[in-house]
């Protein structure tokens, strides 16, 4: 049995030169000379597969498709201007209604009081009694809503805004005319509220 040497040297590894690095490109011009790879999804405008360019008749369809739309908006513009200015109107008739007819009944509920008034002045009763004011004072604040009296001695009948109770038949007159006023009509603005009843001179046969 053989002794290892325990004095001999372990073999010698030579040492090995480190890879050399990759070239690195220092200079401008290398840049410049570099290969470039050109991307083939880029279309040359001047190449072959370009998109052809209008024509008169193109253009000109597309210029007036423009402006068949443009005239069609315009024209559906002045159309909503026009209903809403109609709504506007409708809305400002039916208010005006409204009110006058809220007024018209509260007139019809006054007028058993405007009649007796309106008797009692015809016969002096009002004349310088304190009534007589107060008189005045309700029907100027009843013709400040529009309120009107229908019914005048002398005028011509208007079997719309009279109603004869009584005919009287005379050669003064040629025409049917009220005679005299029993009860006096009211009217708020085109709105009548009352006929007035009337005595009517009707010519003589």
């Amino acid at each position: 049995m053989v002794a290892k040497k325990h004095d001999e040297e372990p073999e010698s590894v030579e040492p090995t030169d480190p890879p050399e690095p990759e070239a690195v490109v220092h200079d401008i011009d290398e840049i410049e000379d570099a290969e470039v790879i050109e991307d083939e999804s880029i279309v040359d405008p001047d190449g072959p597969d370009a998109a052809e360019p209008l024509s008169d008749e193109d253009t000109a369809l597309l210029d007036e498709a423009a402006t068949d739309l443009v005239a069609d908006y315009r024209e559906q513009a002045a159309r909503a201007q026009a209903e809403l200015v109609n709504f506007r109107n409708r809305v400002e008739r039916d208010r005006a209604a409204n009110r006058d007819a809220v007024i018209s009944e509260v007139i019809r509920s006054l007028l058993p009081a405007l009649d007796d008034l309106s008797r009692a002045e015809k016969h002096g009763d009002l004349e310088g009694s304190p009534l007589e004011i107060v008189a005045v004072k309700l029907r100027g604040s009843l013709e400040k809503f529009g309120l009107r009296v229908v019914g005048v001695v002398g005028e011509p009948f208007d079997p719309h805004l009279h109603e004869a109770v009584v005919q009287l038949p005379s050669a003064d007159v040629k025409v049917e005319t009220v005679a005299d006023v029993i009860d006096p009509g009211y009217a708020l603005g085109e709105r009548l509220i009352r006929a007035a009843k009337v005595a009517v001179s009707v010519p003589e046969a």
